[in-house]
């Protein structure tokens, strides 16, 4: 494929056009999720992981800190419109694509996710926040607010403190956003022993059979 972001291909052990499309953190690259394909365990899914298209030390970001979020997140939101685009002249239907995202991961599920034309077979955000819940309530795709959201945070979080999320996800599940929003005793981390069972049970749910 021709995609505009530096990415990994983890094909499915069993051939399939199923893929979760995986966006990393702050400071990280596709290669700090690369652990993902086989810690879930999924057969039949396609991994594509995508390293973000700002440099950050080391890594990567989708968008600078704050406040001057915006406009990196504009960037991203339009270079992730041409990758699915390009996800889908390549035969991955919307309806057998899914989304994941970690930290400012999470954050690019919710504010391209939900604006993106296609509904996807579902959308997992871990660990993030929501730039502005109301405005992304006026402007999202209805089609795509079918349920198939997930959003997890951690209650020991010392990056981005839960109560800040907490409170932003209540915005959009009270104006109508149908999230399952889950806590976890866990720090600014994807939690293995419990969180990622769960992740990946409602992964299988929604994955076409």
């Amino acid at each position: 494929m021709n995609l505009p972001l530096v990415y990994l291909w983890q094909a499915a052990r069993v051939p399939t056009k199923q893929v979760v499309v995986v966006l990393h953190g702050r400071g990280d690259s596709h290669e700090g999720m690369s652990w993902l394909q086989d810690a879930l365990a999924i057969d039949t899914l396609n991994f594509l992981l995508l390293t973000a298209p700002n440099r950050y030390y080391t890594g990567f970001s989708w968008y600078s800190l704050p406040p001057r979020q915006l406009p990196g997140i504009l960037q991203s939101r339009k270079v992730l419109g041409q990758v699915f685009e390009e996800l889908k002249r390549s035969g991955y239907a919307p309806e057998q694509t899914l989304l994941m995202g970690f930290s400012q991961g999470c954050l690019l599920t919710l504010e391209f996710g939900a604006r993106h034309p296609d509904r996807l077979a579902g959308y997992i955000g871990i660990s993030g926040y929501s730039y502005d819940p109301r405005m992304l309530l006026e402007e999202m795709n209805q089609k795509a607010n079918s349920g198939d959201w997930l959003v997890t945070h951690g209650t020991q979080d010392e990056i981005l403190p839960v109560e800040n999320t907490r409170a932003q996800i209540s915005i959009l599940i009270d104006g109508g956003f149908r999230i399952d929003y889950r806590e976890y005793r866990k720090a600014h981390t994807i939690d293995i022993e419990i969180e990622l069972p769960e992740i990946r049970d409602w992964l299988m749910a929604r994955l076409p059979r």
